[in-house]
């Protein structure tokens, strides 16, 4: 089987030959594996034969953008979303969100009144031509984009939305729902337009360890509609949609499933997230894609990770429903050839 046909069958809940592949290795985590014995100018893709590629569009404020410092440790840049962050160059981590140009509600609709959809976010030419390459490797290729209150945090900053969202639930829900239709008035175009999309992959990071970082009723009130809304949009293409949502999301679960959502990833297991109980529960609505907890990758004792991926992967797989992923993304402490038996294990309980 390819692996387009191979991800479709597991969204679909149908058991192909194995359970397709995809994973997200930090980019310091791939030095180390060159320096460990991947080949020069190999991916960890082409190597392990991840099994998605995918494109999107430019879907941000289109602000001017501006190198404020420039070090040998770190880069400050005012962002097209209008956000001030600072990114490490030589440690993979999260950026530090240091101020914004969006505080208010009135910041937001000044700016809201400037967004146009149009052609010109699409990057014709690059997109195209990864997505000749995508069909001619066999892969599976989705629309991508961040959205929600993901999108929004990078826009106003975390803290200034969770309180927006209790204070100002109105902005909120406008933010969130100018998102989505970023989204499909660059997405219709592009299938318009010569794109073959397989379905689509949306970014929504609204947990945290303990769980959700609002109410089962505040998703409901204020992301629900526009998450319906753009999942309403790829069904009608026939186009299943995956949801990332990072941190613990399972109070959210069965609202997502209403939502529209096909497949849920990373399910983070130091997050709570429990991909055999998910399985059990919901598994006959939604896919799984991750779940694999990469502390027990990195760990001296591989029984750990054998027991993880045997117990796990053989039971998600069941009935389909299940594709390989590492329950966030591979840290640094993995070496290469700890994560080489990661892929043999896959391969080895990933067969039907």
């Amino acid at each position: 089987m390819t692996s387009r046909e191979r991800v479709l069958a597991a969204l679909n809940h149908q058991e192909a030959d194995r359970v397709p592949i995809h994973d997200s290795p930090w980019f310091t985590t791939v030095i180390r594996w060159h320096e460990e014995g991947l080949p020069a100018k190999v991916s960890p893709n082409q190597y392990f034969g991840y099994e998605f590629s995918g494109v999107g569009a430019d879907t941000s404020l289109r602000m001017p953008t501006e190198v404020v410092e420039d070090t040998d440790e770190y880069t400050i840049t005012w962002n097209s979303n209008g956000a001030l962050r600072k990114n490490w160059k030589h440690a993979t981590s999260t950026p530090e969100m240091m101020d914004f140009k969006i505080k208010t509600s009135a910041d937001w609709f000044a700016h809201k009144q400037e967004l146009e959809i149009g052609r010109d976010r699409i990057d014709w030419e690059g997109g195209l031509r990864a997505q000749r390459h995508a069909r001619e490797q066999g892969l599976w290729f989705p629309y991508h984009a961040a959205t929600g209150y993901d999108k929004s945090q990078g826009i106003i900053g975390s803290e200034r939305l969770l309180i927006a969202m209790a204070e100002e639930p109105e902005w909120v829900a406008d933010i969130f729902m100018t998102h989505t239709d970023l989204i499909i008035g660059t997405a219709g175009p592009m299938m318009e337009g010569g794109f073959e999309f397989d379905g689509a992959f949306l970014y929504d990071d609204m947990g945290y360890r303990n769980g959700p970082l609002f109410s089962p009723k505040m998703y409901r009130d204020i992301c629900f509609p526009a998450h319906k809304k753009v999942c309403d949009f790829f069904h009608r293409y026939g186009l299943k949609v995956i949801l990332h949502s990072c941190g613990n999301v399972t109070q959210l679960v069965p609202q997502l499933i209403e939502a529209g959502f096909d497949c849920l990833q990373p399910l983070e297991v130091k997050a709570g997230m429990d991909l055999i109980r998910l399985k059990e529960q919901y598994g006959q609505s939604l896919a799984f894609m991750g779940g694999i907890d990469v502390r027990k990758m990195a760990d001296l004792d591989p029984r750990l990770i054998e027991e993880e991926i045997r117990t796990k992967v053989g039971i998600a797989k069941r009935g389909g429903g299940y594709i390989y992923h590492s329950d966030h993304s591979v840290p640094d402490n993995v070496s290469f050839d700890q994560y080489r038996y990661v892929m043999d294990l896959v391969h080895e309980h990933g067969q039907y």
